[in-house]
C-alpha cells in the first residue's frame, strides 16, 4: 500500500537527516585534512541549512461556508478525539492563519491586530516586531483548552463604517460586497489581520506548514495573502460544497487568486453526505457526485482527476469513532493519497538537484587541491632521482636554481595583483546592476509611472515595463559574468603555463534562477493590476503595501543571484590563494629537503620514500572524497526509506495517528 502523507512526509524527515549526516560527514572529512576551503565550507553549510528548514506549506482556500476548517480537523486533528479549528455554520476562519512548528518555539496562538493594516508595512517586516503581536499560550495535551483558545481566530469587531473603509473591508463604489451593516450602524470586521499557531503536531514537526485561509472578501483586502502567501505555497486544496458547485463567488476566488498560479492544485467537492437521498438509490446519488465533479471540471477547466468528492464531517467523525467504514464513505482517503503520491516527489527532485550539485563543487574544489599536491610531489620526486649517485656540488646546483624559480614564480604577484584589480572591477559593475539600491530606484520609476495615470490604471503597465528592465539586468549581468569568466580563464591559462598553476575555472552561475523568480513574481503580481482591481489600486494603502511586498520579492530574488556570482568569484579567488600557498610550501620544502640531502646524502632515499608516502596519502584522500561526495549524492537520488518499516498499519490509517506513531517510533 502506497505510505499516507504522514508517511511520506516521515519518510522525507528521514531522508533529509540521512543527508546532513553525510553532508555533515564530508565537511569533518575535508576540514581534518586541510581541504575545506571558504567557498566549500559555504556550499556545505547553506545545503545542511536547507535540509535541516526545508517546508513544504499547503494552503487550503475556499468561501465562507464550505467546510475548509472541518477538513483541516478531520486530515490533522482527528487524534485529538475532537474539533480542534472551530468549524461552526457560517463564518468561522477570520483571517488567515499559519499552522506550523517551530522545535524552539512554544506551543502558543500569536494574532497580529487588524488596525496594523493602516500602516505601510508587509507582514514580513511586522513579524520582526514581536510587540505588535499579541499571544496566547496553547495547552497541547488539552483538547478542550487548545480548541478554546483557537476560536479566537473568529473574533470580531464593531467598527464605523469610515473605519472599515480604512481598514479595507468596505467599498462605496461597490456595495454587493460590503458586508452587511449591524443594527448601530456599524460593521463587523476581523479582530485579527494575521494568526499564527506553533503546535507540536507529529506532521507540522516533519515540515509541513499548513495555510488556513478565510474568504473572497478577506482575502481581497488582505494584500499580503494574495501577493506573498499563496503564491509562495507549494500545492493549494480549493474547496466547493457539492451540494452547490462552483458558485460566483467561488469562481472569483479561482480566477483571481489561483486559476494562474503554477503551484499543484487540487479541487475538493465537499459535503456529499449532503447530497444522500432517501428517495434515491446509492448508484444515482453517485452519478449526482459524478456529475457535479464533471461540471465543477469544465466549469474551472482542470482534469476530471483533479477534483475530490469528499465529506469532511463523515471523516472527522469516523476517525474519532475508529470507523474505518465510515471514513472510507467520507471518501477522504483518496485526496490525502493525492497529496502523497503527488506533491512529495517535486520537493525531493528540488533537493535532489541541491544534493547534486553542492557535492559535485566541492569534490572539484578538493580534487583540484589535491591534484596540485601530487603534481608538486611528482616534481620533487622527479628532481631527487635524478639526484642519486651525484655529489653535492651538483646538489648545490640544484638549491640554486630552486632559489631562481622562487623568485621568478614570486614575480606571479605582480601579475595577480593586477588581475585581482580588474577582476574587482568587472565584479563590482555586474553587482550594481543586481543591487538593493537599483531595485528601489526601479520600483521607485515604477510607482511615479502608475501615479501618473488616473486611480494607477497604469499600474500594470508600469509593473510590466519594471519586470522588462530587470530582465534587461538580467541579461546585462551575465553578459559581464561571461565577461568576467573569460577574462579569467585567459588570465589562468597564462599563470598555469608561466608559473606552474594549476588554475581552472568552475561554471559560471547561470542566474536562470533569478529569471524563473522574476517570471513567478510577474505572474503572480499582474493579475492584481488590471482594470478589475481598479477600486483599490486608487487606495494609497493598497499601492504602498504592493510596493513594499514587490520590492521585498524582488530583493530576495536579486540577492540571491549576487550571492551566486560573489560565491563563484570567492572560489576563483580562494583558488589562486590556496595554489599560490601551496606553491610557496612546496618551494620551501624543495629546498629543505635538498639542503638535508646536501648534508646527509643518506637522507636521499629516505626523502624520496617521504614523498612516495604524500603522494599515496594525496592519491587515498581524493579517493576518499570522491567516495563521500558520491555516497553523498547517491543517498540524494536514492528511494526514499519507508516510515514505520515492518510495522502492520490497518487499511485505512488517520494521517494523525500514522504521524504519531511514526513519532514515537
Amino acid at each position: 500500500m502506497e505510505l499516507s502523507l504522514a508517511g511520506q512526509l516521515d519518510a522525507l524527515a528521514v531522508w533529509r537527516r540521512g543527508l546532513d549526516r553525510q553532508a555533515a560527514d564530508l565537511s569533518r572529512f575535508l576540514l581534518d585534512h586541510d581541504l575545506l576551503d571558504d567557498a566549500s565550507e559555504r556550499k556545505l553549510a547553506a545545503l545542511r541549512e536547507r535540509l535541516a528548514s526545508d517546508r513544504l506549506c499547503l494552503a487550503f482556500v475556499a468561501e465562507f461556508s464550505r467546510g475548509k476548517s472541518e477538513l483541516i480537523n478531520a486530515i490533522f486533528f482527528a487524534d485529538t478525539g475532537r474539533r480542534i479549528l472551530p468549524a461552526t455554520p457560517g463564518r468561522t476562519t477570520m483571517c488567515p492563519v499559519e499552522l506550523g512548528y517551530e522545535p524552539n518555539t512554544p506551543a502558543l496562538l500569536a494574532l497580529l491586530p487588524i488596525d496594523t493594516r493602516l500602516e505601510a508595512q508587509s507582514l514580513a517586516e511586522l513579524r520582526e516586531r514581536p510587540e505588535l503581536w499579541t499571544r496566547i499560550r496553547l495547552d497541547a495535551d488539552s483538547p478542550e483548552r487548545l480548541a478554546e483558545a483557537l476560536t479566537e481566530v473568529m473574533r470580531t469587531r464593531a467598527v464605523s463604517v469610515a473605519a472599515a473603509r480604512a481598514l479595507g473591508f468596505w467599498h462605496d463604489d461597490a456595495p454587493d460586497d460590503n458586508p452587511p451593516l449591524l443594527a448601530e450602524g456599524l460593521v463587523e470586521v476581523p479582530a485579527w489581520r494575521h494568526a499564527a499557531i506553533n503546535y507540536p503536531h507529529p506532521l507540522l514537526k516533519r515540515g509541513l506548514v499548513v495555510l488556513d485561509t478565510p474568504g473572497l472578501n478577506a482575502i481581497g483586502a488582505e494584500p499580503e495573502l494574495t501577493l506573498s502567501l499563496l503564491p509562495a505555497a507549494h500545492a493549494v486544496v480549493f474547496i466547493l460544497g457539492a451540494d452547490t458547485g462552483v458558485t460566483k463567488s467561488d469562481l472569483a476566488v479561482w480566477r483571481d487568486h489561483l486559476g494562474g498560479q503554477s503551484m499543484t492544485r487540487f479541487v475538493v467537492l465537499n459535503k456529499i453526505d449532503a447530497l444522500a437521498d432517501p428517495l434515491l438509490s446509492e448508484d444515482a446519488v453517485r452519478e449526482q457526485i459524478e456529475q457535479q465533479c464533471r461540471n465543477t471540471a469544465v466549469t474551472l477547466e482542470v482534469e476530471r482527476e483533479r477534483v475530490y468528492p469528499l465529506s469532511a464531517r463523515q471523516a472527522l467523525a469516523g476517525r474519532i469513532d475508529g470507523d474505518a467504514g465510515a471514513l472510507e464513505a467520507s471518501r477522504l482517503p483518496a485526496l490525502e493519497d493525492a497529496m502523497a503520491t503527488q506533491l512529495l516527489p517535486r520537493r525531493r527532485e528540488v533537493i535532489e538537484r541541491l544534493v547534486a550539485d553542492t557535492a559535485q563543487g566541492v569534490e572539484q574544489q578538493a580534487s583540484r587541491r589535491l591534484t596540485d599536491q601530487r603534481r608538486q610531489i611528482a616534481e620533487q620526486m622527479l628532481e631527487l632521482r635524478g639526484l642519486r649517485g651525484k655529489n653535492s656540488g651538483k646538489v648545490q646546483v640544484m638549491i640554486e636554481r630552486v632559489d631562481r624559480e622562487m623568485h621568478d614564480f614570486e614575480r606571479c604577484t605582480e601579475r595577480l595583483v593586477a588581475l585581482r584589480g580588474v577582476h574587482a572591477r568587472m565584479l563590482r559593475e555586474l553587482l550594481v546592476g543586481l543591487s538593493s539600491d537599483e531595485l528601489r530606484d526601479e520600483v521607485a520609476q515604477m510607482q511615479r509611472q502608475a501615479s501618473a495615470t488616473l486611480f494607477n490604471l497604469g499600474a500594470k503597465k508600469a509593473f510590466l515595463a519594471l519586470c522588462q528592465r530587470l530582465r534587461e539586468r538580467i541579461v546585462l549581468a551575465r553578459r559581464r559574468g561571461q565577461e568576467i569568466h573569460d577574462m579569467l580563464q585567459a588570465s589562468f591559462g597564462r599563470l598555469n603555463s608561466e608559473f606552474g598553476f594549476a588554475l581552472s575555472l568552475t561554471r559560471l552561475p547561470s542566474l536562470d534562477r533569478c529569471d524563473r523568480e522574476l517570471e513567478l513574481i510577474e505572474r503572480s503580481y499582474a493579475q492584481y493590476l488590471g482594470l478589475s482591481q481598479a477600486l483599490r489600486l486608487a487606495e494609497p494603502r493598497f499601492m504602498e503595501q504592493f510596493r513594499r511586498m514587490l520590492l521585498s520579492k524582488l530583493r530576495m530574488a536579486f540577492e540571491n543571484a549576487s550571492g551566486e556570482v560573489e560565491l563563484w568569484h570567492k572560489s576563483a579567488s580562494n583558488q589562486v590563494d590556496s595554489q599560490l600557498r601551496e606553491r610557496r610550501r612546496g618551494f620551501k620544502r624543495r629546498r629543505d629537503g635538498l639542503e638535508r640531502i646536501q648534508a646527509a646524502a643518506g637522507d636521499l632515499d629516505h626523502r624520496i620514500g617521504d614523498l612516495e608516502s604524500q603522494d599515496a596519502r594525496w592519491q587515498h584522500l581524493a579517493t576518499r572524497v570522491r567516495g563521500f561526495t558520491a555516497a553523498l549524492v547517491e543517498a540524494g537520488s536514492a528511494t526514499a526509506p519507508a516510515a514505520d518499516a515492518g510495522v502492520p498499519q490497518r487499511a485505512t490509517p488517520t494521517l494523525s495517528v500514522v504521524a504519531s506513531r511514526t513519532a514515537a517510533g
